[in-house]
């Protein structure tokens, strides 16, 4: 394995502060590591200098900023220039990046949503109409605008088809350039408390953090995830995550999956904990954040075919 990070604008043989302690746990790991120039990929300008001081390796991951898909479907390319092979390809990415490549697997387990393509109001009422009545969060492919709850995000009737264009136009504007794909209607679910990142890797979760929007607030000491399991592996991608959340009726809901390497990681799990997850040689049982064992059989099936395979290799 070998772990890529984004190098510092400034200092641009060292990786940026933001991912400079998960690379220095990496290090500490024996993992190599190597800095890309993210901002080259973002712009669409990106060449062989980009990816310049990356070995060759045949399990490279990435852990840095967001990248839209074709940004990093050009990474990947860049890479195989350099005799470099990623973990997660560009069509893997794609699913695990836009909600409507890993809505399907997850259908039972995530608030209903239907999506257009493009930006039209056309499509977006008819995709009211979809979804009926009833209040619902909007987003993009890839990302909500939940800071602006109530301008740009909630819509209390999708049935008020002029109110809820007023609010997809606010969250048009807002996005700009970096709107995804279409627009994503969601059905409205309230959650209680804060909500979990899950971290799964090759279909096993690997790790159960706090969310990095609240990482004082810690994942419950037992949280069983086996009624998520089974989707989560039928999604058949190499590392996501998938943020939970309590609904009010005692149920949790996976609202979010997302590809792993660009993920933030709460500040309150050590960077080291992150890393072991990530290193498939590594084939430790599943931890929450601070490093206790997961209560019950949480990733327990999928943890014994993972030892199966190793052993029969």
């Amino acid at each position: 394995m070998m772990l890529l990070v984004p190098a510092d604008v400034l200092r641009p043989r060292r990786p940026d502060e933001h991912f400079a302690d998960e690379a220095e746990a990496a290090r500490q790991a024996g993992i190599d590591v190597a800095v890309i120039d993210h901002d080259a990929f973002v712009r669409g300008q990106a060449d062989g200098a980009a990816v310049d001081r990356v070995p060759k390796s045949a399990d490279a991951v990435y852990r840095g900023w967001m990248l839209r898909s074709e940004q990093y479907a050009a990474l990947v390319r860049a890479l195989a220039g350099r005799g470099a092979t990623v973990r997660t390809s560009p069509e893997h990415y794609r699913r695990a990046h836009e909600l409507p490549g890993w809505y399907p697997a997850i259908e039972g387990h995530t608030p209903e949503s239907v999506w257009t393509s493009g930006d039209d109001r056309r499509g977006f009422l008819h995709a009211c109409a979809a979804l009926g009545c009833g209040p619902a969060v909007l987003r993009d492919y890839s990302k909500s605008m939940k800071h602006y709850w109530h301008e740009a995000s909630f819509i209390p009737d999708v049935a008020d088809r002029d109110a809820a264009w007023r609010v997809a136009g606010r969250f048009r504007q807002l996005r700009g350039d970096d709107f995804a794909g279409g627009f994503v209607l969601r059905q409205f679910e309230s959650f209680v408390g804060a909500e979990v990142r899950t971290w799964w890797v090759e279909g096993s979760c690997r790790l159960v953090t706090a969310h990095p929007d609240t990482p004082e607030h810690q994942p419950p000491t037992k949280l069983d995830l086996a009624a998520v399991e089974a989707s989560m592996q039928a999604l058949d991608l190499p590392f996501v995550t998938a943020d939970l959340a309590l609904r009010d009726d005692g149920r949790w809901r996976i609202v979010e999956i997302g590809d792993g390497q660009v993920s933030d990681r709460p500040r309150s799990t050590a960077a080291a904990e992150l890393i072991a997850a990530l290193n498939t040689e590594d084939r430790a049982q599943p931890t929450r954040s601070g490093g206790n064992l997961l209560d019950g059989d949480v990733g327990l099936h999928a943890w014994k075919r993972m030892l199966a395979r190793r052993e029969s290799t």
